[in-house]
């Protein structure tokens, strides 16, 4: 009796201390949500093998992790002291996520054992803290991906984190507040490919800082305070960027060694002159944008240009600049050049004349700049398919300057002064014998074109527009808005009638349409919003437009044919702001309540009914009101019909009178 009360006394006090060991935590837990405002949190999300407990108030990581636990996400908690058992003593993680805790303490010797953790994000905490006491936080064994981002560090204090780290490739170390780079810095961890200081306030770069790391292809220098850059000799990288920062000058050794380099971002410095590339490179892209470069020269000698060093470029940015002029010669070795942007500089001039000059290139970007002249020669640009001209104040160009590209598809010329010619082939063509006969003409040809599909032609100060102006070119869009006064002939639009699908005419004061639009068979989208118009154009029952913009006119009017054409095409309809007579448009109120087409600025669709002061919004009119209005009409038509009545017959009456009076007068005579 007595062993078994022993025992029984046993298993009570081995079952007491088993529930001991479940209620503390449940406790502490308690007493820990006790201290700040309740809060009810979902538990942990458990997908697979990986464990996501982000922005859930914890401090560590939960008690009851699965074995085995491959990913782990702790981000957005807050999570102060990093130690193996904030981690609950699991060490076989992959990829452990800390992003944006509040951790300012790491146990030493934490990740030695965490063979497998190759990603360890510590973004956005306080590691500065842990760095002053100049402790490091020992190996990390098999780690390849390290964030240090937004952690205040400065400089020399990423060496704590990196110097025992012999798998690391990909380091981020943006935006702390590192001022300098030294040689040393990164020599704990040699395999690194890939490096971003982006955001910091880097000033200086010791010689050689990066001379050790021989896998480097990838380096973020970007958004810092970099003045210079000489002797640049990093063989192996592949990109670098250099953006917003304060480079005045950039020097490559004088090498013949063969650079890897396919990218290079020098955009938002102080570059006066065109960089100083290795003579043997690689070089794909060059972005030198927002820069006060004058000269396409390297610094500002004559005889050491630039393009020698560009024979496998495919896309230059040189936009925002100081550029006046830009020579042909230039050009002459980029013969994988795809994307030329040289917009917002003080280019007066541009030609492309020599043959085979920039076979490949398909975009050229002369946005912005002060062009005079534009001249390009037989058998250039053969791969040209997008031309930007907008914002220069062209007022002449070549006659057949558009004709010279065989493969151009889209064609920006809005905000220039041009002329358009009419269509006839041989108007201002010189004979052959004498090239100077004939003065040029002030306008340009747009027909003809035979592969542009997308022509932008608005703010152009357009006064007319002739016939067949686009004969022969094959326009999918066509853009004529904001050209005030604008005339159309009849035919300006005849060539388009199976290509043209997108016509915007916005802003140009037209009170009448003269074009016949009906003709063009595939017009979809048309927008004739602010204008005069105080009538439609007629459309006939083949039209296949889909959206049509009236917005901003004076329409009072529908007519009731064009509402039955449009409406078996129809898809949208905008007609806000205009002045519609309520009861005169019954067949376009019927249109909109009763068919599918979508009016998307309903809530601004008025007209004016005369029993109402303020005009009536068009969903809240029915037919029963425009009756109304004709019966109340009629009754006063018939109350005046009968007061005339009654007035005429009073007036009979009164003559009938006044005659026998006078008869009884000349009977008594």
């Amino acid at each position: 009796m007595l062993r078994r009360l022993c025992r029984v006394c046993h298993q009570l006090r081995v079952s007491t201390m088993v529930v001991l060991q479940l209620l503390v935590p449940l406790l502490v837990s308690c007493v820990v949500a006790s201290a700040g405002p309740p809060r009810h949190l979902p538990p942990c999300q458990v997908v697979q093998m990986d464990v996501l407990c982000s922005d859930r108030s914890l401090r560590s990581a939960p008690v009851d992790l699965p074995p085995g636990v491959h990913l782990l996400d702790l981000s957005r908690n807050q999570v102060q002291n990093l130690s193996r058992e904030t981690l609950a003593y699991h060490t076989g993680f992959y990829h452990l996520n800390l992003h944006a805790n509040k951790i300012h303490f790491i146990q030493p010797g934490l990740f030695k054992d965490m063979t497998e953790l190759k990603v360890l994000d510590l973004s956005k905490n306080h590691l500065n803290v842990f760095a002053l006491s100049k402790t490091s936080i020992g190996r990390l064994t098999a780690v390849e991906s390290l964030d240090l981002s937004g952690n205040g560090l400065y400089t020399d204090m990423s060496d704590y984190f990196l110097d025992d780290s012999p798998s690391l490739a990909n380091l981020s170390l943006n935006s702390n507040s590192i001022t300098k780079i030294a040689q040393n810095t990164f020599s704990g961890s040699l395999s690194l490919e890939k490096i971003s200081l982006h955001n910091n306030v880097i000033l200086e770069i010791e010689d050689g800082a990066f001379d050790s790391l021989r896998h480097l292809t990838d380096l973020d220098l970007s958004k810092n305070s970099i003045t210079c850059i000489t002797d640049f000799n990093l063989y192996n990288l592949k990109a670098l960027n250099l953006s917003m920062n304060s480079v005045e000058h950039f020097h490559s050794a004088s090498s013949d060694h063969l650079f890897n380099l396919l990218k290079l971002d020098l955009s938002e410095n102080k570059m006066l002159y065109f960089p100083f590339l290795p003579r043997t490179n690689m070089l794909q892209y060059l972005d030198i944008s927002r820069n006060h470069i004058q000269s396409v020269n390297v610094s500002g000698s004559p005889e050491k240009t630039a393009n020698v060093f560009l024979t496998q470029l495919q896309y230059l940015d040189m936009s925002f600049n100081r550029l006046k002029s830009i020579p042909e010669s230039f050009f002459c070795f980029m013969r994988s050049l795809e994307v030329l942007n040289i917009s917002n500089n003080c280019i007066g001039s541009f030609s492309i004349t020599a043959e085979g000059l920039l076979p490949t290139v398909k975009i050229i970007n002369l946005s912005f700049n002060s062009l005079q002249s534009l001249t390009f020669g037989e058998n250039t640009l053969q791969s040209l398919e997008t031309l930007f001209l907008q914002g220069n104040d062209i007022t002449t160009l070549n006659y057949h300057v558009f004709q010279k590209l065989p493969s151009i598809k889209y064609l920006q010329l809005q905000q220039n002064n041009l002329k358009i010619c009419d269509s006839e082939p041989n108007l201002y063509k010189p004979e052959p014998t004498d090239q100077n006969q004939l003065d040029p003409p002030d306008c340009v040809s747009l027909s003809s074109v035979r592969s542009l599909h997308f022509l932008y032609l608005s703010e152009n100060n357009l006064q007319y527009l002739p016939a067949n102006a686009f004969a022969n070119t094959p326009l999918r869009l066509l853009d004529l808005s904001l050209n005030p006064g604008l005339d159309m002939d009849k035919d300006s639009l005849c060539g388009l009638e199976h290509s043209l699908v997108h016509l915007l005419l916005r802003e140009n004061n037209i009170s009448s349409l003269h074009t016949d639009l009906s003709l063009l068979q595939s017009l979809k989208h048309v927008d004739l919003s602010t204008n005069q118009l105080t009538s439609l154009p007629v459309w006939n029952k083949e039209s296949s437009i889909e959206s049509l913009n009236l917005q901003h006119n004076n329409l009072v009017t529908l007519e009731s044919s064009t509402m039955v054409a449009l409406e078996h095409s129809l898809k949208t309809l905008y007609m806000g702001s205009n002045p519609l007579n309520c009861c005169s448009n019954l067949d376009f109120l019927n249109m909109v309540q009763r068919s599918a087409v979508v009016v998307p600025d309903i809530e601004t669709v008025t007209c004016v009914h005369e029993d109402f002061s303020e005009p009536v919004n068009i969903e809240k009119l029915t037919e029963g009101m425009c009756q109304a209005s004709g019966k109340t009409m009629y009754i006063v038509v018939g109350v005046l019909a009968l007061i005339v009545v009654m007035i005429a017959v009073a007036l009979l009456v009164q003559q009938s009178q006044s005659r026998k009076r006078k008869r009884i007068i000349r009977f008594r005579a």
